[in-house]
């Protein structure tokens, strides 16, 4: 491993010690760099998530050696339970080559924490209550070399230095837009709002998801556009929030917590969604989908997961994409590293926007189409109902939803959706 030139110098600063900054710092520090992992609040901390981890997100926690055992205190699950259109389906997670058949569940507060020490036990530097300010950029070329902080319980102004610098700071990302990268206004916004709640459905081998999410609080019922998720947590608990889209007029006049209460209040009285089963309060979250900050690399500063707007436009999922983003940036940082010379390390970093494209461009533009049909509540409805009755169309919509395919020799449900992924426009 590199030996740090002094405690507030490294090969890299990544900003964020979330799931994508966790990873990005652990496989950078596996790789031999000397890395600081800057978190502005202190572990164990809250964020707003469904906890339900696909095996997209489960296949990233194995690349990192987490223990993943039950006896560690993950859930596991089968796949995923659809309700909508007075129907209820029920589909196991596909069996693939490049992804486990299996689903994971765990709190977020404890989630990150574990992302977090394995990155320190890889042999990042972490930095908690660290609240990152204004970027350090070099007046001659524009590039960023470090950036200033708080650091503690006395907010002691330090300052830290790196060639590279990876955003991992969410998506308000203060260091993008400080360094001019601002939200794209044509790429769809989603909001999550969670509670928990103590309830006897806390053990489910299934994620739960209902497609029709009806607003019945006024004269006439209104179907909005988004969905309603059950998550069991196995501790007495459950997960139940929504995933709401900001492609219909419903979105800004709603007040989604008012929503979220109505919801829970129309389900069955013996599943305890009440007010006085509630284990915490009811939280929101923005969920910024389909490339929605460009580009992931200028001028020294890459960003990864939510900063960059890597959420997964079919289902609002993050954590899976956070982390393979990180994996990707880190991969690309380290054959930088190597280069010999300026020049050399530019070109292996022009890399990255161009993998992040490649790999999830097709698939992120087909999730915008998708967003803006069930942004009609008429196309919602018949979705609903039509779709949920052909099990085999759902199979596929399972895939094309959690992006689980395998590339290369999977059936003719994976060639199809690898196949309009790849056809698809790469914005």
């Amino acid at each position: 491993m590199t030996e740090p030139l002094s405690d507030n110098t490294a090969d890299v600063i990544v900003v964020g010690a979330g799931p994508a900054g966790s990873t990005t710092a652990y496989h950078l520090a596996r790789s031999g760099l000397d890395v600081l992992l800057l978190e502005k609040t202190e572990f164990p901390r809250e964020k707003v998530c469904g906890d339900g981890l696909t095996p997209r997100a489960v296949k990233q926690l194995v690349s990192m050696g987490i223990d993943i055992s039950e006896e560690a205190g993950w859930l596991r699950n089968k796949g995923l339970r659809i309700i909508g259109g007075g129907v209820r389906l029920q589909l196991d997670w596909p069996d693939l080559a490049s992804f486990p058949d299996y689903g994971l569940v765990r709190k977020r507060d404890d989630f990150d924490e574990q992302l977090a020490r394995q990155a320190q036990k890889a042999g990042a530097r972490l930095y908690e209550r660290c609240n990152v300010g204004a970027p350090i950029v070099d007046d001659r070329t524009g590039r960023i070399t470090g950036v200033k902080a708080k650091l503690g319980e006395d907010k002691r102004e330090v300052t830290f230095h790196a060639p590279l610098v990876v955003a991992a700071d969410g998506n308000s990302t203060r260091l993008s837009l400080a360094m001019g990268l601002h939200r794209r206004e044509d790429r769809p916004m989603g909001v999550a709002v969670r509670t928990y709640f103590t309830s006897p459905r806390h053990d489910d081998d299934y994620l739960e998801s209902w497609l029709e999410l009806w607003d019945r609080r006024g004269p006439q019922d209104r179907l909005l556009p988004g969905y309603g998720w059950i998550f069991g947590m196995g501790d007495g608990t459950s997960n139940v929030g929504l995933g709401v889209l900001n492609t219909s007029d419903s979105f800004k006049e709603l007040d989604w917590r008012e929503v979220l209460k109505a919801w829970c209040a129309s389900m069955p009285e013996d599943w305890g969604y009440t007010p006085d089963n509630m284990t915490g309060p009811i939280r929101g979250a923005a969920l910024p989908m389909a490339f929605n900050r460009q580009p992931h690399y200028t001028r020294g500063l890459l960003l990864v997961g939510d900063a960059g707007g890597l959420v997964n436009p079919f289902n609002g999922e993050g954590i899976a994409y956070a982390m393979e983003s990180g994996q990707i940036a880190a991969d690309v940082i380290v054959q930088a590293h190597a280069r010999a010379t300026p020049a050399q390390r530019e070109i292996a970093l022009q890399r990255y926007p161009r993998v992040l494209k490649d790999t999830y461009g097709g698939y992120y533009t087909l999730g915008r189409a998708f967003v803006k049909l069930i942004g009609n509540p008429k196309v919602m409805q018949i979705a609903a109902q039509r779709g949920l009755t052909h099990p085999m169309l759902m199979r596929f919509t399972l895939k094309l939803l959690a992006n689980l395919t395998d590339p290369t020799g999977g059936d003719a449900m994976d060639r199809i959706i690898n196949g309009l992924s790849k056809v698809a426009p790469k914005a």
